[in-house]
């Protein structure tokens, strides 16, 4: 019973920090103390280690012996680099959904008009947690267990969050772009797998 809380305990801390980054609390190159994230949040240090190995394992922040963990000089360059990687599960996702999404495209849709409300209100937060939710949905709708996980290992929340908020990354409507997503795969359009390639790459900051 215990799994799922230290599971959550360490995403809450993530996204703590995560938080932090973005919103320029901790500046690149900037130190962060494990035990005094640990004091603030009033939780363990094991936790926070683990959340901290995480955000180091997507090249977030980086450690040092004798120097502590410091958040790295990242630029639109070093977040671009993921974005390929990306385009290209999602072009896979999109082949093996395909089928599945014409039948039913219910997983997607509130996505699309939460994405809606977040546009008129200009809610980065909101941008990034259903654009990210909508692209979870068509990668989980595959029904490929390794896909889904190789997906989640390039920490696409994290950097969306960090190309919209920090870098200012603008799409034109992020609520058009994806239900013209969802449009495709009502239709079948044979071209999905680019359509989605070529969404996810145009989403990717410009160095």
């Amino acid at each position: 019973m215990t799994a799922p809380v230290v599971h959550s305990l360490r995403e809450q801390i993530r996204e703590h920090i995560v938080e932090g980054i973005v919103s320029g609390r901790w500046k690149p190159g900037e130190r962060i103390v494990e035990r005094r994230i640990a004091t603030e949040l009033e939780v363990s240090q094991t936790p926070v280690r683990e959340a901290l190995r995480e955000l180091e394992s997507l090249r977030l922040i980086e450690s040092a012996p004798n120097k502590g963990v410091r958040v790295r000089n990242l630029t639109a360059a070093d977040l671009e680099e993921s974005y390929p990687v990306r385009a290209g599960l999602e072009a896979i996702a999109a082949e093996l959904a395909a089928e599945r999404l014409a039948q039913d495209c219910s997983a997607l849709e509130p996505h699309v008009t939460a994405l809606y409300e977040a546009d008129r209100l200009s809610d980065g937060t909101g941008q990034v947690r259903h654009t990210v939710a909508f692209h979870r949905e068509l990668v989980r709708a595959a029904g490929n267990s390794v896909l889904l996980h190789t997906w989640e290992g390039l920490g696409i929340e994290v950097f969306t969050a960090l190309s919209i908020r920090w870098l200012g990354t603008v799409q034109q409507s992020y609520a058009e772009e994806h239900e013209a997503l969802v449009a495709a795969f009502r239709r079948r359009d044979p071209l999905i797998a680019e359509l989605v390639k070529a969404h996810v790459l145009g989403c990717a900051p410009r160095p």
